[in-house]
C-alpha cells in the first residue's frame, strides 16, 4: 500500500487563516447587515414603506443627498489642488501640509463638529458678528456642510497623490513643450490620467458624507424635518423606540454601502489595470 503524502502545512494553514478571515467578516459585517434587513421588514413590506414615507424621513433623505452633493465637489476640487501643489511642486512646509490633510483620519469626528460650534456658536468667536448680520452657520444647513467638509477633506487628496507622484511629469512637460496651455494639459493630459482614481476618491468621499454622524450631530440643532439627517432620524427614531421605522432608514444607507462597494470593486479593477499598463510604458 502506498504511504498517504503528509498535508502541506503551508496549505492548511492558508485554509486556516481562510476560514478564520471569512467567519470574522461574517459576524462584523455580514450579519448586522442581516439583522438590519431583518428588522427593516419584520412587519411586512406595508409597514416598511410607510416608515419611508414619513415627511420627517423624507426631509432627512433629501437633506442627506443635499449635503453630499454640496460637500463632495468641494473636496473634489481640493483634492485635485492639493494633489496637484504636493506632487508637481517643491516647498516648505510641504511635510506639514500632508500631515494636516490626515487630521480628519486622526480626529474624532465629534471634535469636527465642535471646531465649528467655537468658531461660529452663539458664545463662539465669530457668533457676535454672524448674530449682528442674522447669519445662520450651526444648526443650519451651512455648518452641517462645513462639518461635513472637514470629515471627508483627505479621501480624494489622498487617493490622488500617490498615483500623481508615479505617474510624474513627463507627459504634461511635453504638452507644454508643444504650446499646450495650461488649462489644456490639465483637462487633456493630467485629467484624463487620473480620473479613475479620482472616481475612487469620490465615491469613498459621497459615501462617508451620507454616513457621517459625529460632526453633524454637533451641528446640526436636532431639528426634525430641517437639520436631520439620515444617520440622526435613524437615532431619533431608535431612541424612540419606532424600530421598524429605524431600520428601514438604515436599510436605505445599508444599500448605499452595497452600491459603493459594488462601485468601489469595480474602480479598483479598472483603475489597477490603467496603472499597471502605465507601469509598463
Amino acid at each position: 500500500m502506498r504511504a498517504r503524502p503528509a498535508e502541506n502545512p503551508k496549505t492548511a494553514a492558508g485554509l486556516g487563516l481562510t476560514a478564520s478571515a471569512v467567519l470574522w467578516m461574517g459576524l462584523i459585517i455580514v450579519l448586522p447587515l442581516v439583522v438590519v434587513l431583518t428588522e427593516a421588514f419584520k412587519g411586512g413590506l406595508q409597514p416598511y414603506l410607510a416608515a419611508l414615507d414619513d415627511p420627517d424621513t423624507i426631509a432627512a433623505i433629501q437633506l442627506t443627498l443635499l449635503v453630499a452633493a454640496i460637500s463632495v465637489p468641494l473636496n473634489a476640487v481640493f483634492g485635485i489642488a492639493a494633489a496637484w501643489c504636493i506632487t508637481r511642486f517643491e516647498f516648505k512646509g510641504k511635510g506639514l501640509l500632508l500631515t494636516i490633510l490626515d487630521l480628519p483620519f486622526t480626529i474624532s469626528p465629534v471634535i469636527c463638529g465642535l471646531v465649528w460650534i467655537l468658531l461660529f456658536g452663539a458664545n463662539g468667536w465669530f457668533g457676535g458678528w454672524l448674530r449682528d448680520h442674522d447669519v445662520k452657520i450651526v444648526f443650519a444647513l451651512p455648518g452641517m456642510v462645513l462639518a461635513t467638509v472637514l470629515v471627508t477633506l483627505p479621501f480624494v487628496a489622498r487617493e490622488l497623490i500617490p498615483l500623481m507622484t508615479d505617474q510624474g511629469t513627463d507627459e504634461e512637460v511635453a504638452a507644454v513643450t508643444l504650446g499646450a496651455r495650461g488649462w489644456d494639459v490639465f483637462f487633456r493630459v493630467t485629467l484624463p490620467n487620473i480620473k479613475w482614481a479620482l472616481l475612487y476618491g469620490v465615491l469613498l468621499c459621497t459615501a462617508r458624507a451620507m454616513g457621517e454622524f459625529g460632526a453633524v450631530s454637533v451641528v446640526s440643532g436636532h431639528i426634525r424635518g430641517l437639520t436631520n439627517t439620515l444617520p440622526l432620524q435613524i437615532e431619533i427614531l431608535y431612541n424612540q423606540y419606532e424600530t421598524i421605522a429605524a431600520f428601514a432608514c438604515a436599510s436605505i444607507l445599508t444599500g448605499l454601502a452595497i452600491i459603493t462597494l459594488i462601485l468601489k470593486t469595480v474602480l479598483e479593477w479598472r483603475f489597477a489595470g490603467e496603472l499597471a499598463a502605465h507601469r509598463r510604458h
